[in-house]
Parts: structure tokens; C-alpha cells; sequence
């Protein structure tokens, strides 16, 4: 398993998400998936039905990071494209992907249903790309490169998701711990910030919260390595209980 830390960035593509009249589901799905393929999300745009800022988008982030992932856009109707811009950023053209044809032309068929011209939108890909498979509407996603491009709708996102584990090269899955405290997070920032400082392979995240009319916090730890993250976590409950803080493994 490689040391090395692999990146993806994600573009969020939809006025309905930028409108509030949806609430964006995948960023949590696909940050989490990836963690567990030892990939981390290191950046999300959210933008709008409009090819120049999709565009920009895929650009800006393709370069950055090792992978990239796009949600939404990749439907039947007059709006969705993103298959459009990802072509017009690779310089490429669009063309009806056949593989893409056969799997709609199926998938209509078995249900009596016409593969009409705005399905057939849902077999378009830009030229050289390959498919993700789609057990649950038949459409499949599309990746070129290092670029996927997937449905919007949260649970067509996961089965595509599932559809791509174990394909892409990682690192070491990013784990986590949690300890919980019922204490201002100013009050232990010392601390947090002292048991980082000593575990360079660490990261300490503070989260605070309100309830019960009490203030407190979870601090999570994160690490690619078991041993240190144990040690960080050790580290942090001693310097926690020395300096007369209550705690509770796991969180609050």
C-alpha cells in the first residue's frame, strides 16, 4: 500500500443545488468513499447549470488534484451538460458512446419503452471515454482519464460509486478516533495544539456543540497510521485528565 497521499477534487453541478430547492447529498457519499479507497477530497465547487463555469471548474481541479469527480448534469433534458464541458475542457468531441447506446437500447426495451432522442442524450460521452455501470437506471456514468463524471441522485451516485471500488489507485485509508469533552474547545486548545504538535502524522480536528444548556466538543484525530493515531489519542485523554477535564471516548 503506497505512503504517498493521493487527491480528488469534486465539481457540484446544478442551479438546483445553488437554488437551496435541493440539498446536495454527495459530497458527505463521496468523501467518505473515497477516504475508504485512500483517496482524500481536497476541494468541492458547486456551480451552476452554465458550460463556462463548469468548465473552469473541471479545469482548475483536474490539475490539481490526481482525480476528479463530477455529480450531476448527465441527464436527458436540455440542461444537462456536462458531458459538453468535460469535452470542451479535454478539447475533445462528443459523440454517442455505442456501448452506452446498447445498455439504454436494452434497458428500454425490457420495459416497452421507446429509446427516445432526449434518452438517447444519456449515451452521449466525449470521445475516448469509458463507462461506469448503472444498476439502477440503466444511463451509465462516464470516466475519461482521470475524470468520472456521475448522476446527481444521491443513490444512483452510490451504485456507481460501488461500481468504481477498488478500480483507482490509493494510499493508506485516512482513519479517525474521537474523544468527546464537555468543555469550551478555547479552554483545551493548548492541549489540542501540544499533542498535534508531537504527532506529526496526526491531524486534530475540534468540533463544538450546545446541549443539555452545556457547551462542549469532540475532538477527532485523524492518521493513515493505527499505531500513531493510538498514540495521538493516548496522548490527547492523558492531557486531558492531567489537566482535570472530564472525557468520553468515542464523542459526546
Amino acid at each position: 500500500m503506497s505512503t504517498r497521499i493521493y487527491t480528488a477534487g469534486l465539481v457540484v453541478i446544478g442551479d438546483e443545488i445553488l437554488s437551496g430547492r435541493t440539498h446536495d447529498k454527495n459530497i458527505a457519499q463521496v468523501a467518505s468513499w473515497l477516504q475508504v479507497q485512500g483517496i482524500r477530497l481536497s476541494e468541492v465547487r458547486v456551480v451552476p447549470d452554465v458550460i463556462e463555469r463548469i468548465v473552469e471548474a473541471v479545469n482548475a481541479l483536474r490539475e490539481s488534484y490526481d482525480y476528479l469527480f463530477t455529480t450531476g448534469g448527465i441527464g436527458p433534458t436540455h440542461d444537462d451538460i456536462t458531458v459538453d464541458a468535460v469535452a470542451e475542457a479535454l478539447g475533445v468531441p462528443v459523440i454517442v458512446h455505442p456501448e452506452a447506446r446498447a445498455i439504454l437500447e436494452k434497458y428500454y426495451t425490457s420495459r416497452d419503452l421507446e429509446l427516445t432522442e432526449a434518452r438517447l442524450r444519456m449515451a452521449r460521452a466525449p470521445e475516448g471515454a469509458e463507462l461506469i455501470p448503472n444498476r439502477m437506471s440503466g444511463a451509465p456514468g462516464i470516466k475519461i482519464g482521470s475524470i468520472h463524471l456521475m448522476a446527481g441522485v444521491p443513490h444512483i451516485t452510490a451504485g456507481m460509486l460501488d461500481a468504481l471500488t477498488g478500480t483507482l489507485e490509493g494510499g493508506a485509508p485516512l482513519l479517525s478516533e474521537t474523544v468527546g469533552c464537555w468543555t469550551p474547545e478555547s479552554e483545551v486548545a493548548d492541549i489540542l495544539r501540544q499533542v498535534e504538535k508531537a504527532h506529526e502524522g496526526c491531524q486534530i480536528g475540534s468540533y463544538p456543540f450546545f446541549r443539555e444548556g452545556k457547551v462542549g466538543a469532540n475532538f477527532v484525530v485523524r492518521s493513515t497510521d493505527p499505531e500513531e493515531l493510538k498514540s495521538c489519542v493516548d496522548s490527547l485523554c492523558d492531557g486531558l485528565a492531567i489537566a482535570g477535564f472530564d472525557f468520553t471516548p468515542g464523542g459526546i
